[in-house]
C-alpha cells in the first residue's frame, strides 16, 4: 500500500479504537473484582490459548508464510468492538465481553510483539526473516489503539450525552473505512489473492470456530453461567481484524501478511450470527 493508504489505515483504526472508547466507563475495569474467575479464563482464553492453537493450525494446515504469518497476528489481537457487538446479540454477559475487550487491549501491546517476532522467526526462511522493533512496535500500538481509548473515556466521563450520541456514527463510519481496506487489500493483491483465499479461508474458518468452542467449554468447565460463557467464547474467537491487518500493513510493510486477517475479517460475522443463533437459542431454554 501507499503511504496514503497507510495513513488511512492508521486514522481508520484510531477511529475504532476511539469508539470503543466512547463506550467504556471506569466501572468496566472495577468488574475484574465482581466476577474474577471468568476475566481470568477469558484472559488465559485470549492471550495464551489463542495464539497456541493459531500457531497449530498454521502449522498442521499446508498453507504459505505469508497466511501463516497472518493467522499469527490475528492470533496475537485482542477482541475488538464486534466482539461487544456480537456478545450483545448473542445475549452474553455484555459487561464482562467490554471488561475482556479493554483489559485485553492492554494486556497484548506487551505480548503483539514477541508471538510476531516468533512466528516471522518460526515461518519465513533465514533470507527473508524480518525483526519486529519490540520498544518501538509496543509505543506503536500504544499511539493507534490505548491512547483513542483513553480519550473516548475521558470523552465519555465529561459528556456522556456527546459520547453516546456519537458512538453508532463512529461505529458505522469505522466499518466503512474497514470494508474499504479490505477491497483495497485485496486490489492490492489482485493476482494472489485468489489462492490465498483458498488457503486463508478454511484456517481461519476453523481459528474462528475452534478457539469460540475452547473458549465456551473451558467455561463451562469451570461452572460459569451461560451468558458469560457466551461472552467468553465470542471474546476468544473473535478478534480485532483491523489492528491485525494495521499491524501488518504499517508495522511490517507487507500486504501479503494482511491477507488472512482481510479474509477472517469477513468470515467471522458468518460465525458471529451462528453464535447469535445459538446464544438466543440457548437464553431461551435457560
Amino acid at each position: 500500500m501507499d503511504n496514503i493508504s497507510t495513513i488511512i489505515l492508521a486514522i481508520s483504526l484510531i477511529i475504532i479504537m476511539l469508539g470503543m472508547g466512547l463506550s467504556l466507563v471506569v466501572d468496566d475495569f472495577k468488574r475484574i473484582f465482581i466476577y474474577p474467575k471468568a476475566i481470568l479464563i477469558g484472559l488465559i482464553n485470549q492471550i495464551l490459548i489463542l495464539p497456541i492453537l493459531g500457531f497449530a493450525l498454521a502449522s498442521i494446515f499446508p498453507i504459505q508464510p505469508e497466511i501463516a504469518i497472518g493467522i499469527m497476528i490475528l492470533s496475537a489481537c485482542p477482541g475488538g468492538p464486534t466482539s461487544n457487538l456480537i456478545s450483545h446479540l448473542a445475549k452474553g454477559d455484555i459487561a464482562l465481553s467490554v471488561t475482556l475487550t479493554a483489559l485485553s487491549s492492554f494486556v497484548t501491546i506487551l505480548t503483539i510483539p514477541f508471538i510476531i517476532n516468533f512466528a516471522l522467526l518460526h515461518f519465513l526462511q533465514q533470507e527473508q526473516i524480518i525483526r519486529l522493533d519490540v520498544v518501538s512496535t509496543i509505543i506503536q500500538i500504544l499511539v493507534i489503539t490505548i491512547i483513542p481509548v483513553s480519550i473516548g473515556m475521558l470523552i465519555r466521563r465529561y459528556n456522556e450525552s456527546f459520547a453516546v450520541k456519537m458512538a453508532k456514527p463512529v461505529r458505522v463510519a469505522s466499518g466503512l473505512v474497514i470494508v474499504l481496506v479490505i477491497l483495497g487489500i485485496t486490489f492490492k493483491e489482485k493476482d494472489n489473492f485468489a489462492s490465498y483465499f483458498r488457503e486463508a479461508g478454511l484456517v481461519a474458518l476453523c481459528l474462528n470456530i475452534v478457539t469460540m468452542a475452547v473458549g465456551y467449554y473451558s467455561a463451562k468447565l469451570f461452572k460459569i453461567n451461560n451468558k458469560r460463557a457466551i461472552s467468553i467464547a465470542i471474546e476468544s474467537g473473535v478478534q480485532n481484524g483491523t489492528l491485525a491487518i494495521t499491524i501488518a500493513v504499517i508495522l511490517l510493510n507487507n500486504t501479503s501478511f494482511a491477507v488472512a486477517p482481510a479474509v477472517y475479517s469477513l468470515l467471522m460475522f458468518f460465525t458471529g450470527g451462528i453464535a447469535v443463533y445459538f446464544g438466543i437459542k440457548k437464553s431461551k431454554i435457560s
